[in-house]
């Protein structure tokens, strides 16, 4: 199934470069081009053409030029990337380099979508202090951006302040899944209403919530079982998102070329979720409403400049073994793998850079505290 949107078709899975394959199991492991050029292969042959990088993800933009731009001419896909006022960004002149390094890394000529990069409560104002709505607005006049928008994670209250005194903006991303759907930290439910009451079009990040809910809670597994044995838990979370009214693409943060062949397994002829199929997610929110496994979607953003270099999504991931699943071996095992260079849950020192970083605003150091407890017996 596909939408029109700004006069094109635009088929409702989008490629999200966040999670590429690596050749290693470290953070900094080189990518696996040639998987990643085998997964792009793939996406176009079935019909897709959104591809979704940022400057902040490490080696994407220029992974995606040797995968796609190098190979493929340019009317073939559709290229958006992001600029991050507040990360990499101390300086007005810094952030708005980020725009020009992106063109070169990509060697895509032009984006025909471009976002300022995870607003927040805290950071929304760094994007008017450096000036870069108008900067964006000067590069789409020059038609190096065809269209703008913005990434999202904070509250109704200031998304409608920002989609009323920026009304040029052409679409918005949000965190939208059905786990989240009624959190009042991420508010799905309360974003998508805001941007569907300024018509904006919808791009949906973290259907998945960062491969959480490709191996949900035991009870929300054997509620879809019953129903569709063959359909992978992924396939509901995307599903769920791509069947909302008003959405332009649903990006999944696909890792290896067996994600890739499932989703577009499924997302080739995709068919909206039916009203027994709507019930079961309404039933699976409601056990998930109940889950106290940590809600961590692996960006890493709250990795760069721990002073203690803690991996804290992967220690997350361990305990959410036990929390989730009730897998309490693996969970050890998990923790040991991702604390075998150092940085134990227990040796956070409360700086809370970390805090500042998470777009989901997580009480990171209050996990890390339980975490050691259910791991290291402390």
């Amino acid at each position: 199934m596909t939408n029109e949107f700004f006069g094109k078709e635009i088929k409702k899975l989008g490629f999200g470069l966040m999670r590429l394959p690596k050749l290693g199991s470290e953070k900094f492991s080189p990518t696996d081009l040639e998987q990643v050029k085998e997964m792009v292969d793939l996406f176009l042959e079935a019909g897709f053409t959104y591809f979704d990088t940022a400057f902040v993800y490490g080696t994407s933009e220029e992974d995606i030029r040797k995968a796609l731009v190098d190979r493929y001419p340019r009317d073939r896909y559709t290229l958006t990337t992001k600029l991050n006022a507040f990360m990499m960004a101390e300086t007005e002149q810094a952030a708005k380099s980020q725009f020009y390094k992106s063109l070169e890394r990509t060697g895509a000529g032009y984006f025909d979508f471009y976002l300022l990069h995870a607003l927040m409560a805290n950071n929304y104002t760094k994007y008017d202090k450096f000036h870069i709505w108008d900067f964006v607005k000067e590069q789409k006049e020059k038609g190096l951006i065809k269209r703008f928008g913005f990434s999202y994670h904070a509250d109704p209250v200031l998304l409608d302040k920002l989609l009323t005194i920026h009304p040029e903006v052409d679409f918005i991303q949000l965190q939208i899944n059905y786990a989240d759907w009624e959190n009042p930290t991420v508010a799905s439910r309360g974003n998508y209403e805001v941007a569907r009451k300024h018509n904006k079009p919808i791009v949906i990040m973290e259907p998945v919530k960062g491969g959480a809910l490709a191996n949900p809670p035991k009870e929300v597994q054997k509620l879809f079982r019953e129903y569709d044995p063959n359909a992978s838990f992924a396939q509901w979370a995307i599903r769920f998102a791509a069947s909302l009214d008003g959405v332009m693409t649903v990006l999944s943060g696909m890792s290896n070329t067996a994600q890739m062949r499932d989703n577009i397994s499924f997302m080739r002829e995709f068919r909206p979720l039916n009203d027994d199929e709507q019930e079961i997610i309404r039933k699976a929110q409601r056990i998930m409403g109940h889950s106290s496994a940590i809600p961590c979607t692996a960006c890493h953003y709250c990795v760069d400049g721990c002073p203690r270099n803690i991996r804290i999504p992967e220690i997350f991931a361990a305990a959410n073994r036990h929390i989730g699943n009730g897998q309490t071996a693996q969970a050890i095992e998990a923790y040991r793998q991702a604390t075998a260079s150092g940085g134990l849950a227990s040796s956070c020192i409360e700086c809370r850079q970390c805090e500042r970083a998470c777009p989901q605003h997580l009480p990171i150091t209050k996990h890390l505290k339980d975490c050691a407890a259910l791991l290291e017996g402390k």
